[in-house]
């Protein structure tokens, strides 16, 4: 099954540190085959706060989707992230048909 990466900001204090995030992060994920279905864009808020960028990235598998947010290369670009940006991020496995 697929597996997703789904992340929820908060809230977002730095707009330039997010765009060097952005860079290597967008790296990192091309090279775990992921896929970006969510990247900002429109939303309504139907319930709760309304977030400021949510962002949905689909992977081959759930243990790839593990192994993109574990690797060198995602926690290098995470850890610019450190202090700019209040986040909800996790990885789900996709639903089975």
């Amino acid at each position: 099954m697929k597996g997703y990466v789904v992340c929820v900001y908060k809230s977002i204090n730095n707009e330039e540190k997010l765009k060097e995030y952005a860079v290597k992060a967008r790296a990192a994920v091309e090279k775990y085959k992921g896929k970006f279905l969510i990247r900002g864009g429109r939303s309504t808020s139907n319930e709760g706060n309304k977030s400021p960028r949510t962002v949905v990235i689909e992977f081959p598998s759930y243990d790839e989707a593990n192994n993109f947010y574990n690797s060198k290369e995602y926690q290098a670009a995470h850890s610019i992230l450190k202090g700019f940006a209040d986040r909800q991020h996790q990885t789900v496995e996709g639903a089975q048909y």
